[in-house]
């Protein structure tokens, strides 16, 4: 079993009493976390799935008394799927408020559904976690730097999917099934997606504009969308945790762009199923694009598993001066440019530094990117 950081942050959690949140995507190994923390979790242990249609209709209308009951003599409650539970807020409100020494998880496999169903705030109440694909530093642990190093060519194209990295041979295959069926197509069913046929082509034109600053106006004329449509379709997207946004910084709004923002992928094998794009990387066009997509999404895992919680930004000027990445945490910038070939004269833009003379500048290539995601 590949150990997974977060697991170490969540036993930190088990001895109060508020509700763990997990959110993240469908096979990103929700389940396999929960089987990892059951041997640390008070016994006995109440499971409740959401998908199943009984559970969904006895939490219809919840009391305290009717919770009570079904909880019983359980002290952990696991509710899995929890965004299929109508009243799932006002669920664990009343469990938090009304009932002593139950420890409730509840995990979620799309943040908008679940959040929208959280009409009872629980707020002081929760503790929420992000469990996305597998990481770079977690199969390091798993087998070894150099093991993990040598197969980043790999992992350019198929990703970190649990199931993506425990089937070799199968790569291909199973990350086309994860974006056919269990992830974009999960939006499809939302009552709000009236055009599933144009969604499937808004998120091909997003992976073919990883890194590119994006506009609404553009993807709505190649996806035939108005701009309001797009944006929302992107955030149907982004809260299925398919892709995320790196919006721009800005201290001088003269010469440098604000509101723009950039698109990544959380893993880079489901960005290739969608545009059914997986040859090696020596005949890709666009291995630029996927190392800055790796480095940058493999961070942000980093920094939810270390809580170091950065503000995260890309920089660029009116006359396309740009930084790819860039992070702001007490009061420091520190400015990373992404190069895939060792040998390209990489280095972070002049004129950034000399606009933030105290930034610290890293230049990201294949023989170095580890110091930054372990």
């Amino acid at each position: 079993m590949i150990e997974r950081r977060i697991s170490v942050l969540l036993l930190k959690k088990l001895s109060d009493p508020k509700v763990i949140i997990i959110l993240g995507p469908r096979q990103s190994g929700k389940t396999t976390l929960l089987d990892m923390l059951k041997p640390n979790l008070t016994k006995p242990i109440a499971i409740w799935n959401g998908d199943e249609s009984d559970i969904r209709s006895k939490l219809e209308n919840p009391t305290s008394t009717l919770l009570k009951q079904l909880i019983g003599k359980n002290k952990t409650l696991i509710i899995d799927e929890a965004q299929r539970i109508q009243n799932i807020g006002l669920c664990l409100k009343l469990i938090t408020d009304n009932i002593k020494n139950v420890k409730v998880i509840a995990t979620g496999s799309s943040a908008f559904e679940l959040a929208n169903k959280m009409k009872e705030p629980l707020t002081g109440r929760k503790w929420e976690y992000q469990l996305l694909p597998l990481s770079f530093g977690e199969m390091v642990v798993h087998s070894s730097l150099l093991e993990e190093k040598r197969l980043i060519p790999h992992r350019l194209i198929y990703g970190y999917y649990p199931d993506v990295v425990n089937n070799p041979g199968s790569e291909s295959e199973i990350v086309k099934q994860l974006a056919d069926s269990y992830l974009y197509k999960d939006i499809l069913v939302w009552d709000r997606i009236q055009k599933p046929d144009k969604m499937e082509k808004l998120a091909q034109a997003l992976a073919f504009q990883v890194g590119q600053l994006v506009s609404y106006n553009e993807l709505g004329q190649m996806c035939g969308l108005n701009n309001e449509t797009v944006e929302k379709y992107i955030g149907f997207l982004e809260k299925a945790f398919i892709i995320f946004r790196l919006p721009g910084f800005s201290r001088n709004p003269r010469n440098e762009l604000r509101k723009s923002f950039k698109i990544y992928f959380y893993d880079n094998g489901l960005r290739n199923a969608i545009i059914n794009h997986f040859n090696p990387i020596n005949l890709r066009q666009d291995i630029g694009q996927l190392w800055e997509n790796f480095f940058i999404s493999e961070r942000r895992k980093f920094i939810r598993n270390t809580a170091l919680n950065p503000n995260c930004y890309f920089w660029r000027t009116l006359a396309q001066q740009e930084v790819d990445y860039l992070e702001e945490r007490n009061g420091q910038l520190s400015a990373f440019e992404c190069k895939w070939s060792i040998k390209q004269k990489g280095k972070v833009s002049r004129a950034f530094l000399s606009a933030y003379p105290e930034s610290i500048a890293h230049v990201v290539h294949p023989d170095n990117f580890e110091n930054y995601l372990l």
